[in-house]
């Protein structure tokens, strides 16, 4: 009994330690790439940073708390976090309620707080499907019961972000549900004939708004459009070519001298790699690879089919973020407001992330 105790306060240091590193790095690079757009909007360099800061000490010991709970809880706690997700979602849409940027509502404001009701979404949804999965068992392969309820209550998650609007994370969602369903038992043939059904909506949904089919030809030929859509990701490339092996130094990239636009957010992996270059980005890409193999792992060795899914969901989320945003940053995918987990400013992301990373560490020391 004392042995299992004693486990039980141990940290998973292989997933703790590059948690660690890549929220230094960012600290580091956010100072990097905010304290001139920090000092022109606020007359303070160290705004972002202090920020961010907060964010960091607010996110630790929420995920202290998490690695603290036992996963049971949120088993028992699973539809009340589901519907206040789903409440804060339709709060979005309240004129007056939420804070509209960029022509987009996605951030509910009290005074100087903001929280993005979608990161929380992603972990009621993870922590939904897992229950849901787990409940089911050996009748996931049957529609009605394995894959309608789970594309539904989905479906309802990613109409109301839809609705902010923000196609691109409604799209990562459901591409990140089918394959969480995929590993849950789902028949193949269903999430195939659910891709080929929804392609020709998201066609669509792209061709109806004019910002989004610019958006997709500047993905195809930025240089046709230099100073308009294109001018992010060719600043992007700018930055990441001027980088080379070894960097141009840390805090000596002259893309965050106002030419890339919110260098701190959605493109900090590009001033990084300015200022770090090809080396700083290879140690990015391996803690973060250690991070999500390890939380795949740590779903393979649960003791728990709920825990299994649960982990799975979290690590294949967490992983699929990373990969959009940096295909985004190289250009191989259209560019997207999705911050890089861990590294970006942003409080909503970086606290669910840590949280999420918490739940991780309980399954570890359980198992």
């Amino acid at each position: 009994m004392a042995g299992k105790d004693q486990a039980d306060q141990s940290y998973d240091y292989i997933l703790l330690v590059p948690t660690l590193m890549l929220l230094v790095l960012g600290l580091v690079a956010t100072y990097s790439a905010s304290s001139f757009l920090a000092e022109h909007r606020w007359g303070d360099s160290y705004f972002y940073l202090k920020r961010q800061g907060i964010f960091c000490l607010v996110g630790i010991g929420l995920m202290i708390v998490a690695k603290n709970i036992p996963t049971a809880l949120y088993r028992k706690l699973v539809y009340p976090v589901l519907v206040l997700s789903l409440l804060l979602l339709v709060l979005l849409l309240i004129p007056g309620i939420s804070a509209k940027v960029g022509g987009s509502s996605r951030w509910l404001r009290y005074g100087d707080l903001s929280f993005q009701p979608s990161e929380l979404a992603k972990l009621a949804l993870s922590i939904y499907i897992a229950y849901s999965m787990a409940k089911k068992g050996p009748n996931m392969g049957v529609f009605s019961r394995g894959f309608l309820p789970h594309l539904l209550v989905s479906g309802i998650f990613m109409t109301l972000i839809l609705l902010q609007p923000d196609l691109g994370t409604s799209v990562i969602i459901g591409c990140w549900v089918l394959v969480l369903l995929f590993v849950g038992g789902v028949n193949i043939f269903q999430l195939f004939f659910t891709l080929v059904l929804f392609a020709p909506i998201l066609l669509w949904l792209v061709w109806q708004e004019n910002y989004r089919l610019r958006r997709w030809w500047a993905f195809l030929n930025p240089w046709q459009d230099p100073d308009g859509l294109g001018f992010q990701i060719i600043h992007s490339f700018l930055a990441l070519g001027s980088g080379g092996l070894l960097g141009v130094g840390l805090g000596n990239s002259k893309q965050k001298l106002f030419y890339l636009p919110e260098p701190h957010t959605d493109f900090i992996l590009a001033i990084l790699g300015e200022e770090l270059g090809l080396v700083g980005l290879t140690l990015v890409v391996i803690l973060f690879a250690v991070l999500i193999v390890r939380g795949i792992r740590i779903a393979l060795n649960a003791s728990e089919i709920y825990d299994t899914y649960l982990a799975t969901g979290i690590s294949l989320m967490m992983g699929l973020q990373v990969l959009v945003n940096m295909g985004v940053v190289l250009g191989l995918l259209p560019t997207k407001g999705l911050t890089l987990p861990l590294i970006s400013y942003g409080g909503s992301s970086l606290v669910m992330t840590l949280f999420s990373i918490g739940i991780l560490l309980s399954i570890s020391s359980s198992n």
